[in-house]
């Protein structure tokens, strides 16, 4: 070993218990040799990997009660890391979702012709909804959006006699084709929600899939116009009896410019891009709900969603043919989603490995494992590894963060590849 490397900087790379004496001849070897052979300990490098938390504020036990900013649902919020090459190094992460957190839930329908039954059974949904919600939470809003779809060919009936009402004979009372609708902010005004609602009629397209995914990505992104709180649980229920259209389904009708993922709400509260861009992605939408922390239920009347296990924070209910089991849905959906804590990496560097470790509600740990269900409230989850680091040295971080929370662990890495005899450049640290 202490003749294949040249320099401080190679010994290091060799392995993470090798050190460099530099005061010998043959330099590189472990730090009990170099001391056996007479080394200075004061002139020997041999950097450790070490971990540094920085903020580590106690976890919240209830969301009500105290300022909703001192809420604290991740521990520690706040970490820096010393990784030494192909070391390790472990950090925990616990995680607690709070009970009584307030809950923002907008629901999102779908507003086509064969939706028209479940929209008459809705018309009071507000009410009913907040007495079932309240019994769960003191602090519960409610929103209201529709939509419809790409009001152009081949997705909706386009000829100037179906302008006013696409539906022509089928139903007096409809309205023309629109892509997504913003009608109600969220709002504890329950009888302003049901207001709306009772307003509202159908419409048509002319395709069997809807436009539900421009609803979805524009109930995510317009967060002003929407109302999402920062201090809340958003849930948005996305009711339909039909699939959505995908990306790349809109240059059937000549749209070629992919969705940029912006809010696009008119003055009008409309969709003022529906026919300006094609449908958004997977993993566009996934990307979207994840950054305004949202959840998103389907509540849907067709077994046809297997692509929602690639949202993360998405779950999957069966709404009957007119919508009468919708609260009972909302509401197991909303026992599932708080069943439930899952991490998730942001900006994750790729010279770091990062190994998960998820310990459950039987204590036992579980590895390579990242999420945790039938959690009771008040059960912490998970612990990380961290590995490895680039040949020279670099500062980097990265986030971790509960899906569908607002709060976040922030990892600062520091990484030991230099040596103090040969840095010429001094390290950034996170404070």
């Amino acid at each position: 070993m202490s003749g294949s490397a040249t320099s401080c900087e190679e010994c290091l790379l060799i392995h993470p218990r090798c050190a460099w004496g530099r005061s010998l001849p043959s330099r590189c070897d472990f730090s009990q040799n170099l001391e056996r052979r007479g080394c200075d300990v004061r002139l020997i490098e041999s950097p450790t990997s070490s971990v540094s938390v920085l903020q580590d504020r106690p976890l919240s036990s209830k969301g009500s009660g105290s300022s909703q900013y001192d809420v604290v649902q991740i521990r520690p919020q706040k970490i820096s890391v010393s990784l030494r090459p192909g070391d390790q190094t472990r950090f925990g992460v616990q995680v607690r979702q709070v009970e009584d957190y307030p809950v923002d839930l907008y629901y999102l329908m779908d507003l086509s012709l064969s939706m028209k039954d479940d929209l008459d059974t809705i018309r009071n949904l507000g009410t009913k909804l907040a007495l079932e919600m309240g019994k769960l939470t003191s602090n519960f809003r409610l929103g209201f959006g529709s939509f419809v779809d790409k009001n152009m060919s081949p997705f909706s009936y386009t000829a100037p006699k179906y302008q006013e009402n696409p539906c022509t004979k089928l139903f007096p009372n409809c309205v023309p084709t629109f892509g997504f609708r913003h009608i109600v902010s969220l709002t504890d005004k329950v009888d302003r929600f049901n207001e709306e609602v009772q307003k509202q009629m159908v419409s048509r397209n002319r395709d069997a899939p809807e436009g539900g995914f421009d609803a979805i990505l524009q109930a995510a992104v317009c967060k002003e116009e929407i109302g999402w709180r920062k201090e809340a649980y958003h849930l948005l229920v996305f009711a339909t009896d039909d699939v959505p259209h995908l990306a790349l389904d809109g240059r059937l009708g000549g749209l070629v410019r992919p969705h940029d993922g912006r809010c696009h709400l008119d003055d009008r509260n409309e969709y003022s891009a529906s026919t300006e861009m094609d449908y958004p992605s997977l993993a566009l939408l996934g990307e979207k709900l994840a950054e305004n922390n949202i959840f998103l239920i389907f509540a849907v009347t067709k077994r046809l969603y297997n692509f929602t296990a690639l949202i993360p924070g998405t779950t999957v209910e069966i709404l009957d043919q007119d919508s009468k089991n919708v609260i009972q849905l909302i509401v197991a959906a909303y026992n599932n989603i708080r069943s439930k804590v899952e991490l998730s990496v942001w900006d994750h560097p790729e010279d770091i490995g990062l190994s998960f470790t998820a310990t459950c509600q039987d204590g036992e740990p579980l590895p390579g494992l990242r999420k945790c269900g039938d959690l009771k409230i008040g059960d912490t989850v998970g612990s990380l590894e961290a590995r490895s680091c680039p040949p020279r040295g670099a500062n980097r971080s990265f986030t971790i963060k509960p899906v569908g929370f607002k709060d976040r662990l922030e990892v600062a890495v520091e990484y030991q590849c230099d040596c103090g005899c040969s840095r010429t450049a001094p390290k950034l640290h996170v404070t």
